[in-house]
């Protein structure tokens, strides 16, 4: 009988742990696509709705970053602050707004909120209301081809969020830049861009016949394609390490390691259990390594973890029951 009851205590304790336990569900985008394939976010939406979440982080820049606004969004901090010269926000109107239900407001709360968040040089949600005021809470009829219509705004829109979260970080932007160009040049040397050419060259096949059948999203949220993208980027695909090939990697690793970091400290900062982050699928990979080496107690869950979805969907189902 002692023997029982530990083993339901122990599966008690381990329950409570897994429902308060904060995660991070991770959705790789392929940013636009081109028309003949103008569905494809059709899936990744379905998917991101499943998974319910509470708050969206989005590869944008923070304002408060100031030094990756300037590297990142040059033309958009010129913008509002031209606008910021004619246009004053009224933070009482402002706070009234952001506190009024999503579903009660109408086309002119969006345009001033869209002026509002180009004051405060905050992208994510400039762009979120702006898709609002253009096309309101039934979202655009016609696919827009990039996630922060097709995916982003529709998914808030489904969850009746107010605010999306930013998160990337463009601090070495141009020495990661910089690092590619030298590297690629390199390459037609020493055997390099042979590689690299043979992984993009993967990677096409892959998207176009994907793409054709209708499974583009799918396909770029494998476990076998987030790893080749991530090799593509991170310069891990070079016969020979260079200087320069080796500084691209470190960036990369960088940006991944920035981008997590300031995931997980707004999500150990807020209440929020469920939080999907909707991201080029080039980062996915690195981003995961970079939860589990940095945030262990963030559970991360990625599109192509079925055993770990399967499990989330019983768990809830049993919940329900």
């Amino acid at each position: 009988m002692k023997t029982l009851n530990f083993i339901i205590s122990l599966f008690l304790v381990s329950n409570l742990f897994a429902q308060t336990q904060k995660e991070v569900y991770i959705i790789g985008t392929m940013h636009t696509v081109p028309k003949i394939v103008k569905n494809s976010y059709k899936p990744l939406l379905k998917k991101a709705k499943s998974y319910n979440p509470e708050a969206i982080y989005v590869e944008t820049v923070s304002p408060e970053d100031t030094l990756s606004m300037q590297n990142d969004s040059p033309k958009f901090i010129h913008l509002s602050d031209s606008i910021g010269l004619v246009f004053e926000v009224e933070e009482t109107k402002f706070n009234r707004l952001m506190n009024k239900d999503l579903q009660a407001m109408e086309t002119e709360d969006f345009e001033y909120l869209e002026r509002c968040f180009l004051i405060k040089k905050d992208y994510a949600n400039y762009s979120y209301y702006g898709y609002l005021k253009r096309h309101g809470l039934e979202g655009s009829p016609e696919p827009t081809r990039d996630e922060n219509g097709d995916l982003t705004a529709k998914l808030a829109i489904a969850q009746n969020m107010k605010y999306i979260y930013a998160m990337d970080d463009q601090k070495e932007r141009s020495k990661y830049h910089e690092a590619w160009s030298t590297c690629a040049t390199e390459g037609r040397e020493n055997g390099n861009q042979e590689a690299s050419s043979k992984l993009v060259k993967k990677l096409m096949t892959k998207g176009i016949v994907s793409g054709l059948s209708g499974y583009l999203g799918k396909q770029t949220n494998s476990a076998k394609s987030i790893k080749q993208m991530h090799r593509l980027n991170s310069f891990e695909y070079v016969t020979v390490a260079t200087e320069a090939c080796l500084d691209g990697n470190r960036y990369w690793d960088n940006r991944n390691y920035s981008m997590v970091k300031n995931i997980a400290e707004q999500v150990q900062s807020m209440s929020h259990q469920k939080n999907i982050v909707i991201v080029g699928a080039g980062h996915v990979y690195g981003m995961k390594e970079a939860f589990e080496k940095h945030y262990p107690d963030i559970k991360v869950i990625l599109m192509s973890d079925k055993k770990q979805m399967q499990a989330k969907t019983n768990t809830q189902v049993l919940a329900q029951n």
